[in-house]
């Protein structure tokens, strides 16, 4: 099949490109050093490559990736970076012989963890994003309790996500100081061995950090492409023109097939002007017409591919494979 067989719009994967963002950071984070998230992609078969790469160890955001990393047989040693009020089916992949470790931040995400027999946690430490996380002085109180309730306490964890998205470097690295010194805390109080931390903007300026949780690397934004990162645009949502005006143009690609958090996308050649429900239009340097087929380059990755149901793996104009996106939902 060619792209121009695709029914539109259509999650299209540059195969080369991806793979040299394996590789880069393959040899930057190479193993251990880096715990891929698979909320970016939601995809066993990426992820499946990711492994190729060396990175066997994988973060989750919800139970339902877990699950399926499991399924997949990437289950050597998982991390679901979030809270949970209900253990109950990270209790059942443990006893399959999952390693399953949790994030826990209160009492009662302990309590739930130890409920369900899920044998390992690390404490999850507010770092500056007003999200998840205990205050830092409280880490080592709860690291007790968590012992106390027969976990196994790997370490730390604290997402710098206010400052990953940051343009610029400076300024990127200045934050992260802030946040490395209170993780830093924890981590004292804490012991373990793992500090789990990180993002794609920030994956070679964690120096604390044992591992990186970066995701967004494999298939990258234009968020993240502002960033001047090594990593290639791999994903582009191909969209048909469908309607042609005097000094404007509209392709089915819409807000139901971009994650639009981080603004509108963005087309080559083209100012985009807006994105309604299966419409984007755009004001085109050069005239297109009705059935041309054009590049859409999201700005968040990860809500965009989380309205997919495959990925289309290209070569140029070829396609290579389909990946079903098999991580989707809860």
């Amino acid at each position: 099949m060619r792209i121009a067989e695709l029914t539109t719009p259509a999650l299209v994967v540059d195969a080369g490109r991806l793979e040299r963002n394996l590789h880069i950071m393959s040899e930057a984070l190479p193993g251990s050093r880096l715990r891929p998230h698979v909320k970016a992609h939601k995809c066993t078969a990426l992820a499946a490559r990711q492994a190729a790469h060396g990175h066997a160890a994988f973060t989750c955001a919800t139970v339902a990736e877990m699950e399926g990393m499991a399924r997949a047989g990437l289950g050597h040693d998982l991390l679901l970076a979030n809270e949970v009020a209900d253990a109950t089916r990270l209790g059942e992949l443990s006893r399959r012989g999952v390693r399953v470790t949790v994030a826990v931040d209160s009492d009662e995400t302990i309590d739930a963890a130890a409920r369900a027999g899920v044998p390992e946690v690390l404490i999850d430490v507010n770092v500056g994003l007003p999200r998840c996380g205990c205050r830092p002085t409280d880490a080592g109180r709860l690291a007790d309790y968590a012992r106390s309730a027969g976990l196994t306490v790997r370490g730390v964890m604290g997402y710098e996500g206010h400052i990953v998205g940051l343009e610029d470097r400076g300024r990127r690295a200045e934050l992260l100081e802030e946040s490395v010194a209170q993780l830093k805390v924890a981590r004292d109080l804490v012991g373990g061995g793992v500090v789990s931390a990180g993002g794609t903007g920030t994956y070679d300026l964690n120096t604390l950090a044992t591992e990186i949780q970066a995701g967004s690397y494999a298939l990258m934004d234009t968020a993240y492409a502002k960033l001047g990162l090594p990593f290639a645009q791999a994903l582009t949502v191909l969209s048909t023109v469908i309607s042609v005006s005097e000094g404007w143009a509209v392709s089915d690609c819409g807000l139901k097939a971009l994650g639009m958090d981080h603004g509108n996308p963005s087309v080559d050649g083209a100012e985009v002007w807006y994105c309604s429900d299966e419409h984007l239009t755009f004001a085109p340097v050069e005239r297109v017409r009705v059935g041309d087929r054009i590049r859409v380059l999201p700005a968040h990755v990860d809500p965009t591919v989380a309205l997919h149901e495959h990925f289309v793996v290209v070569d140029g104009d070829e396609v290579l494979e389909r990946w079903p996106v098999d991580l989707r939902g809860w």
